[in-house]
């Protein structure tokens, strides 16, 4: 059977391409010392040796509209097309071509609908920056295949929490039990605290700092019982209109697994938002 190898959360913002490729005047002064935190986190995937990444993350209403909004989408093509033409107007991400692992993603819509997940697919999927960005700061050579898993955290009605930590769990279940032994990291991406249009937009730290510090520490220690008792969709709104996110970060955390801590973990309060970066080792830190 498959092996995880390795799960890994992460937040996803998209200037740090640029921002990391900036040189002279055009670099912005918080560029070396993001850049260093990305390269020792890029280490932790790297030092599990992973052959295949299931990539969690969510479509910023590039591909996935109000006429057809899949509350969880597994895509499922031999290849995807990336970025979008704003995300390279905008944020100066280059465009991708990654490759896909059907047979993985074949068996976790098969057996995730056995298990009670009426999961969507896609055969012609194109991914944004939800997936890029971190196959951008962990894997920057983009050689391994992918398997995409798209949530819905924008367009209400959205799926509750607890809902988020199934889907975890059920995807851990369902890659170790993959006829495979390839070895896989599961990769999810998500917000802290996020404003995006309103006046908390822009500030010295994202628009809630202690939402932020409870969040981490959630995440950091594997406590699904203390965000699951605190966060609901209505709880979300709080911290920053696109907190929402933050569900993808507890879906990575039922990938983990309740009560487990994660093996590393760090953080940077950069301009309107907190970056973080979580990595758990399920069968011990390699080389330890």
């Amino acid at each position: 059977m498959a092996k995880v190898v390795a799960v890994i959360a992460s937040t996803h913002h998209p200037f740090y391409y640029r921002a990391s490729t900036a040189t002279g005047d055009d670099r912005p002064p918080f560029a070396d010392e993001w850049t260093a935190k990305i390269l020792a986190f890029r280490e932790t995937l790297s030092r599990a040796n992973p052959d295949v990444l299931v990539m969690v993350g969510s479509d910023h209403f590039h591909q996935l509209w109000l006429d057809n909004m899949p509350q969880f989408l597994v895509g499922k093509a031999p290849f995807y097309d990336a970025n979008w033409h704003n995300e390279e107007r905008e944020f100066g991400l280059p465009r991708m071509l990654l490759r896909g692992q059907e047979d993985l993603s074949t068996h976790i819509l098969r057996n995730g609908l056995d298990a009670g997940f009426d999961l969507a697919f896609s055969n012609e999927l194109r991914i944004d920056h939800s997936i890029t960005c971190p196959i951008i700061t962990l894997r920057p050579e983009a050689d391994l295949p992918i398997v995409p898993i798209y949530t819905n955290i924008f367009a209400p009605p959205l799926p509750q929490p607890k809902r988020f930590v199934q889907l975890g769990q059920t995807i851990r279940e369902l890659v170790e039990a993959w006829p495979s032994d390839l070895r896989v990291a599961v990769v999810g991406t998500g917000h802290l605290s996020l404003e995006l249009g309103g006046p908390r937009q822009f500030g010295p730290h994202g628009p809630d700092p202690a939402f932020d510090e409870r969040a981490v520490g959630w995440i950091a220690n594997g406590d699904l019982d203390g965000a699951l008792a605190e966060v609901t969709l209505d709880s979300l709104h709080a911290p920053g209109n696109a907190t929402h996110g933050f569900m993808d970060f507890m879906l990575m955390m039922g990938v983990a697994g309740a009560g487990v801590k994660a093996d590393y973990v760090d953080s940077l309060d950069l301009f309107h938002t907190m970056e973080a970066y979580f990595t758990w080792y399920p069968n011990g830190a390699p080389g330890v």
